[in-house]
C-alpha cells in the first residue's frame, strides 16, 4: 500500500523558516522523481520544487529560487524541504508527489498525488 505523509506545515511570522518533511512508502522511493507542490486558496496548483531520480538534481520555481532547498533521503524514504525567508504568498498547502514513471528528471509533468498535504501560513 503506499503511504505519502507530509509534515511540518506550521503558522510562522514573515521571514521566518519552515521544514516540511515526506515520509513514504509502498513504492520504491529511490527510482521515482519527487517533488513539492502548492496550493493556495483560489489558486491553481503550482510546483514547488523538483528533485530527480538517479542524479538527485534539483529543480526550483523561480520564486523559491535561494530560498528554498529540497533534498531526499534514499535510505530513509524522505523527502524535504527547507523554506527559509518565508513571505505571506508562501502561505499554501504544500504537498508531497513521486513522478507518475521510474527514473524521471525535472522535465516530467506527470505525478502522483497521494497525501493529504501540510499547510503553511506565513503572516505579515
Amino acid at each position: 500500500q503506499v503511504r505519502v505523509l507530509e509534515s511540518g506545515g506550521d503558522l510562522v511570522q514573515a521571514g521566518g523558516s519552515l521544514t516540511l518533511s515526506c515520509t513514504t512508502s509502498g513504492f520504491a522511493f529511490d527510482d521515482y522523481a519527487m517533488a513539492w507542490f502548492r496550493q493556495a486558496p483560489g489558486k491553481k496548483r503550482e510546483r514547488v520544487s523538483c528533485i530527480s531520480s538517479i542524479t538527485q538534481t534539483p529543480d526550483y520555481a523561480d520564486s523559491m529560487k535561494g530560498r528554498f532547498t529540497i533534498s531526499r533521503d534514499n535510505a530513509k524514504n524522505t523527502l524535504s524541504l527547507q523554506m527559509n525567508s518565508l513571505k505571506p504568498e508562501d502561505t499554501a498547502m504544500y504537498y508531497c508527489a513521486p513522478s507518475q514513471a521510474q527514473y524521471q528528471n525535472c522535465y516530467t509533468n506527470a505525478w502522483n498525488f497521494w497525501g493529504q498535504g501540510t499547510r503553511v501560513t506565513v503572516s505579515s
